[in-house]
């Protein structure tokens, strides 16, 4: 079993940063790939990032690209999503999940969900 906790989400006003990490426990950190999903009231979960289990290459939305990095520590078997240049169209509830093998926008292929972090962009 994993366990996923998120941390770092608040109120920021646009074009601030932030940064979320997601802590995993339970299992080998290196065997997952780890993801970011956001979720706004009333619509569907979107991808945000991702990246292997291994590090290296990653994958991000269009509507965050050159605005948001994802990173690992596969020391501290932490994720990180550093959010720069924010906008109010961000705010949504962050959630980290985790998946075996290679990284994947789809939220259906994720096993593990952490419970997710808020983050509020005031214009």
């Amino acid at each position: 079993q994993v366990q996923l906790v998120e941390s770092g989400g608040g109120l920021v006003q646009a074009g601030g940063s932030l940064r979320l990490s997601c802590a995993h426990s339970g299992r080998t950190f290196t065997d997952y790939a780890l993801g970011w999903f956001r979720q706004a009231p009333g619509k569907e979960r979107a991808f945000v990032a991702a990246i292997p289990g291994g590090g290296g290459h990653t994958i991000h939305a269009g509507s965050v690209k050159g605005r948001f990095t994802i990173s690992r520590d596969n020391i501290k078997n932490t994720v990180y999503l550093q959010m720069d240049s924010l906008k109010p169209e961000d705010t949504a509830l962050y959630l980290c999940a985790a998946r075996r093998d290679s990284a994947s926008v789809l939220p259906s292929s994720y096993d593990y969900w952490g419970q997710g972090t808020q983050v509020t962009v005031s214009s």
